[in-house]
């Protein structure tokens, strides 16, 4: 069936109708779907048809059974979980990706897509002052970016000890032992699993849930051989981070190659006010992120970074007879992730940040802070609200005296459709967690978003 570029066009129109509706519906829209999966999938439920639909008509459908299960992630009042908007160059950005339907693997095949990631990872780099000779890859999330920086890490300690990991894999290898802080995020876990490296080795953290220098200590010299340790930057729960030249200094001493999951917290080392959190965070080996949180770029964009390439490439770098390989430059994109193919997703982050510029990325991360410590202000001056963790970031963790009334709570805020605040459990409570990760939210949004509260504490009561 030919190609006619009119088809293109009536579609694309039609979609960027629909997703102008949405995006101006969400200054006034419920956060929450109005209908859950199965009550959805009633809607989507047909018999696949014998012949063709034009594809205007395809877009039109999806539009309106899709509407009612929508969450507006994108609204300055989403504080659910720790999900970004969408900065406008990103998303136009990502709408030309589909567009130029780049396989963005190989610098030989397409190499616009190469040159604009690259320069974005450069970027990075220079934001968040890590090595300027370190590898940048783009994944799907902070979970791939781990399993980028931790495949790497083991990589290296193997070879470190005399195992051939490519030629023998695993079977027989030395024992790896992973130094975990208590209080990390489940994603090093997950990546951990995928890597064959088994359960790791837990080191106390404090009541913000960082690691302890002290209790690391005590736990590496207790045992020998290849070693990995993962750091936090940015805790799910508090948002504080580790302290990255006491451990990274402890774990250096040790041979062993320390990890930095940073998903929305790597980005405090883009400003002047917050970066003192993150002291000691160049000395460290990989950092992972997720430029959809902090940076607000559409999904599915996560960021690994490898501050030695020859480790990273001899994990994901493969030579066929059918690639064109880049043997001389800054090596192909797919040797820096787990994908042969994938969808050019460091375009998008070229154009948040050149729409940004230093200032703007300061100002962005500046301003989620400023947003987070408004809503920790409000809650401090309410009669029976505790604030239990200490707001040096984006992260602001609530009670409201006990799990029962907290959860009650909790529920009457997602019912009342304003605001979206996810519960939590954390320190041995259940808690409510405000998360500000929209560079949209501004202070017209967090007092909306405070007055949901107050009405469902006061429902709460009075049931």
């Amino acid at each position: 069936m030919p190609a006619r570029p009119g088809e293109y066009r009536e579609a694309l129109a039609r979609a960027q109708e629909h997703s102008n509706r949405w995006i101006d519906s969400l200054t006034s829209r419920p956060i929450g779907p109005q209908q859950n999966a199965d009550e959805l999938l009633a809607s989507f439920t047909m018999p696949l048809q014998e012949m063709p639909i034009d594809a205007a008509t395809v877009v039109d459908e999806l539009a309106g059974l899709a509407e009612p299960g929508l969450m507006a992630v994108p609204s300055g009042r989403f504080f659910g979980w720790v999900m970004g908007g969408t900065l406008p160059a990103a998303m136009a950005a990502d709408w030309m990706v589909s567009a130029w339907d780049q396989n963005a693997a190989l610098r030989y095949a397409t190499p616009a897509t190469a040159a604009a990631e690259e320069t974005a990872g450069r970027w990075i780099l220079e934001l968040l002052g890590l090595p300027a000779g370190a590898d940048v890859g783009f994944t799907t999330g902070a979970t791939g970016s781990n399993f980028v920086g931790l495949a790497a890490a083991r990589q290296f300690v193997l070879d470190g000890a005399g195992w051939d990991l490519v030629t023998d894999g695993m079977s027989g290898s030395p024992r790896i032992n992973v130094f975990v802080g208590q209080d990390r995020h489940a994603s090093i876990d997950l990546a951990l699993k995928y890597l064959g490296l088994g359960k790791p080795l837990e080191v106390a953290a404090d009541a913000q849930g960082c690691l302890i220098p002290s209790a690391l200590a005590e736990a590496m010299d207790a045992v020998s051989g290849p070693a990995i340790l993962c750091l936090q930057a940015g805790n799910l729960h508090s948002g504080a981070s580790d302290p990255f030249t006491e451990a990274a200094t402890i774990a250096h001493s040790h041979g062993a190659w320390v990890h930095v999951d940073g998903a929305f917290g790597l980005w405090a080392a883009a400003s002047s006010k917050h970066r003192r959190q993150l002291e000691g965070l160049e000395t460290c080996d990989s950092w992972a992120t997720d430029a959809h949180k902090t940076l607000n770029v559409p999904y599915d964009c996560g960021v690994a970074i490898v501050s030695r390439p020859e480790a990273v490439r001899s994990v994901f770098g493969v030579h066929t007879s059918y690639l064109v390989n880049d043997e001389q430059g800054p090596g192909d994109p797919f040797e820096k992730v787990p994908e042969f193919s994938r969808r050019a997703r460091g375009v998008p982050v070229w154009a948040a940040l050149r729409s940004l510029g230093r200032s703007g990325v300061e100002d962005l991360v500046d301003g989620l802070v400023e947003q987070a410590q408004a809503f920790a202000r409000a809650f401090r001056s309410m009669p029976g609200v505790e604030v239990i963790n200490d707001v040096v970031f984006t992260q602001v963790c609530v009670s409201f005296g006990s799990d029962e009334r907290t959860r009650g709570i909790t529920d009457r805020i997602i019912a009342d459709g304003t605001a979206w605040m996810s519960g939590s459990h954390w320190a041995g409570r259940d808690i409510l967690r405000i998360s500000v990760s929209n560079w949209s939210t501004d202070e017209q949004d967090v007092a909306a978003a405070l007055a949901a509260v107050e009405r469902a504490m006061a429902a709460y009561d009075a049931a």
